[in-house]
């Protein structure tokens, strides 16, 4: 059904002139434009209008950025594992200036903009698996929300960047090493599956001390590649990291301890780190590191989206 209503969509614009609200992409030159970047550029500037821009099937191998006046875009692909956003960037190449690539300058997709949502799409960064910090998708925007969505590399995929962002996330696969879910916005995930390949930490959030939540794993589903088994649940990146995994399947890939330090020793005694009702071989309460918490029936009552996001709906 999904893959006839984009068929229908794509050949319904396709066919009229180009429209600033309804926008196709396609390398074959069907669509209005042959770039997602070309697509992006052609939202307005201080857009308050919801622009959807439908991406045919294909590798879009660019590094793209959508401009913080370019609020109200949505990306629809047409399929999230033929639908790919990819770039390879990362410390180990230089830009044309000659200065190195840093973590916030690796990103293959960049989003600025408010109220940026994206369905059926993969966000890629394929630098490989020794290029250290490569970063797939950062979003700094406010109210961001992908659904069915797949975000894949290895070090550093997903940024969650931007201290008053709030970012939802819904039937979405992650794939990663080391602190591939980190930063300091609010996250939401709701029915996620997170993959580690790596013997390392799912998540490095940096919240901050203000902030009541940091990242909520919901409902989600924690795997790993069957040689792992000292995979860590997060290490604070900062100090009052904030990370809750409630109702989630836990693998035997993540250690009986669930967490770990930086090699910074005050972010920890600092940390938020709670569960609530998880299970799997990975989950082992009993065994957990002293600073973390194990949430009552009543302190998980208070990790709802409401109170998570101050009254934003994401769905």
């Amino acid at each position: 059904m999904k893959k006839t209503l984009f068929t229908f969509l794509f050949l319904g614009f396709g066919a009229l002139a180009y429209s600033q609200t309804k926008i196709v992409v396609s390398q074959d030159g069907d669509g209005n434009f042959k770039t997602v970047q070309q697509a992006l550029n052609a939202v307005p500037l201080h857009n308050k209008e919801k622009v959807e821009i439908y991406i045919k099937n294909g590798v879009y191998k660019e590094k793209l950025l959508l401009d913080s006046t370019k609020n109200n875009v949505k990306l629809i692909g047409e399929d999230q594992f033929k639908t790919i956003l990819t770039y390879d960037d990362s410390p180990s190449k230089v830009v044309k200036t000659g200065s190195p690539i840093n973590t916030q300058s690796s990103y293959s997709f960049l989003a600025l903009a408010d109220d940026f949502s994206a369905e059926n799409i993969t966000f890629q960064n394929d630098a490989g698996f020794t290029a250290g910090q490569a970063v797939a998708l950062e979003v700094r925007g406010d109210r961001a929300v992908f659904k069915n969505c797949r975000i894949i590399g290895n070090q550093d995929i997903l940024y969650l960047n931007a201290e008053g962002s709030r970012q939802y996330y819904e039937n979405c696969y992650l794939e990663g090493t080391t602190d591939f879910i980190f930063g300091s916005a609010t996250a939401w995930f709701q029915n996620c599956h997170i993959q580690s390949n790596k013997n390392s930490h799912v998540t490095a959030a940096s919240t901050p001390q203000n902030n009541s939540y940091g990242y909520v794993f919901y409902n989600c589903v924690l795997t790993g590649d069957t040689s792992l088994n000292k995979v860590s649940l997060g290490r604070p990146w900062r100090p009052y990291a904030s990370v809750a995994y409630i109702h989630c399947y836990m693998g035997p890939h993540i250690k009986s301890e669930g967490w770990s330090v930086w090699n910074k020793l005050d972010t920890f005694p600092l940390s938020r780190y709670v569960e609530y009702e998880n299970y799997g071989p990975g989950a082992q309460p009993s065994s957990r590191v002293s600073w973390s918490k194990q949430l009552s029936s009543a302190e998980a009552k208070e990790y709802t989206i409401k109170n998570v996001f101050k009254n934003w709906n994401p769905k």
